[in-house]
């Protein structure tokens, strides 16, 4: 009996797992928040009265219109890389090259920050690590210490969880949000509690004191205010990776809006149960004070609690975050601009393995002390990118009038209006507070940044025509060949 070999049954790989609604919203919530931690100084800033203004207000003139306009083109593009792909098919590929880089630049600096506040919250547990009490040794100007060290692990620890895909990056990012969530919903019942006890009055004082008006206080707390409500397009980045974003998007926007909202308001009017004065008074509140509000209102059973809730904040943050940028490099490359080879999947997750990583190396080399001040032109930046959307938006509703759109703006071109003059009006202005603040150093940088991406794009842009123009024949006889073989 003759046996007949019997060819081998390939191996399918598991589809990688994908981003459903409740870990969408956890992205977008770790994209843009994280929670209260990070927003004390507003209060030290801007006066209890306003800061709780600027936390009500804000969402409606900055995040409600930027998280219509992400719901409209995400729906109606839900592609990797997001927003690069609506600036390129709105404006042009000049303007989509510079809506990828610009906003990949940004997050060298903005990235670092993560690990670094993680760190921040650790040292007030553990003081050895502070930055410069154990320095290991320097290359130059550059200290590496314990600090660091850490700050390096951290990162390569949610590099490797982003390594499984944003599906995974989504799911653990529910965990996350349970675990800073807590912490700041039983400081607001312990604070709400002294405050109703107490019967005192959480806003009493609208500004710092009579020596600030209150459109100071308002400008310089609006600044403050918009790092904390901004992002909302980052999840676009994976939507590629989502499941049925045409129709999770904007309901992941919209019950995001309502979460960070009221996880900023409740713990902050709590906090105002400590009083102005003291180190737990909110004159004297700075990024991470919280741990001290924490102590003041129940011991240092809530401090620590609410410390290790910030210390995961800022760990969901940067792997949220990771997610979304390293997927820039990858469309980028696909266009031609960049080597191939970063957008080369590995084969069972589908992540773009040297997008992630190469990112992450970046965004370690940035945690060092010497750049983290580069972070002033971080709301510069992000604001272009906001904008250049905006005109993106206009410009489909003009040429491509048929285009699907899941999620239409409603309202027509009133609402269109008001979007562009609200977002216009809140960018120039934190341009200008931004100079007030620095000076020429914060425009110097920005300006810097952009003109160096205006003058890459036609060194890569002429690489890509090369690329796409020998692309173009391949596939031409691809298609022939194909052709002749179903002919036959």
């Amino acid at each position: 009996m003759t046996a007949f070999p019997v060819a081998p049954v390939p191996t399918r790989l598991p589809s990688p797992r994908r981003v459903r609604l409740m870990p969408l919203v956890a992205l977008i919530f770790f994209s843009v928040s994280g929670g209260a931690y990070g927003i004390e100084e507003l209060f030290s800033t801007s006066g209890p009265g306003m800061a709780i203004l600027l936390i009500v207000v804000t969402p409606l003139i900055y995040s409600v219109p930027h998280a219509l306009v992400v719901a409209e083109l995400g729906t109606a593009m839900p592609e990797e890389g997001g927003y690069y792909h609506w600036v390129k098919r709105g404006l042009g590929r000049f303007w989509g090259f510079q809506q990828g880089v610009l906003q990949w630049v940004c997050s060298f600096v903005d990235m670092a920050v993560y690990p670094v506040l993680f760190t921040s919250y650790l040292q007030s547990l553990v003081g050895a690590v502070a930055p410069g009490e154990h320095v290991l040794f320097r290359l130059g100007n550059l200290q590496f210490d314990l600090n660091w060290f850490i700050c390096a692990a951290v990162i390569v620890v949610f590099t490797l969880l982003n390594l499984l895909g944003a599906g995974w990056v989504g799911e653990s990012s529910v965990v996350f949000a349970v675990v800073c969530l807590v912490p700041m919903l039983i400081l607001s019942v312990i604070g709400i509690t002294h405050l109703v006890s107490d019967g005192t009055n959480p806003v009493g004082s609208l500004t710092t004191g009579s020596d600030q008006s209150t459109w100071n206080a308002f400008g310089a707390g609006l600044f403050i205010v918009m790092w904390n409500y901004c992002g909302w397009d980052s999840v676009s980045n994976v939507a590629g990776e989502m499941e049925n974003p045409r129709r999770h998007l904007p309901r992941a926007l919209a019950v995001s809006i309502v979460l960070i909202m009221v996880g900023y308001l409740l713990p902050t009017i709590a906090s105002l149960a400590t009083g102005a004065d003291g180190e737990a008074g909110w004159r004297s509140w700075e990024a991470g004070a919280f741990s001290a509000v924490a102590e003041q209102l129940a011991g240092p059973w809530l401090q620590i609690t609410v410390t290790v809730g910030g210390m995961f904040a800022a760990v969901a943050m940067f792997s949220a975050l990771l997610a979304s940028n390293s997927r820039l490099p990858v469309v980028l490359a696909k266009d031609g601009y960049f080597p191939a080879w970063l957008a080369k999947e590995s084969p069972r997750y589908r992540v773009p393995i040297a997008s992630v990583v190469g990112s992450a190396l970046i965004y370690a080399v940035f945690c060092l002390s010497s750049f983290t001040n580069l972070v002033i032109f971080d709301v510069f930046l992000t604001n272009i990118g906001i904008l250049l959307e905006v005109a993106a938006l206009i410009a489909l509703r003009l040429k491509e009038p048929d285009l699907e759109r899941p999620y239409r703006i409603p309202g027509g071109w009133w609402s269109i209006g008001a979007i562009v003059a609200s977002l216009l009006a809140v960018c120039a202005w934190a341009a200008w507070q931004q100079y007030v603040e620095s000076g020429t150093q914060a425009v110097t940088y920005g300006v810097v940044v952009v003109l160096g991406s205006f003058l890459l794009y036609p060194l890569l842009a002429r690489r890509a025509r090369r690329i796409r123009g020998a692309a173009l024949p391949a596939q031409t006889r691809g298609g022939a060949a194909d052709l002749s073989s179903t002919a036959s």
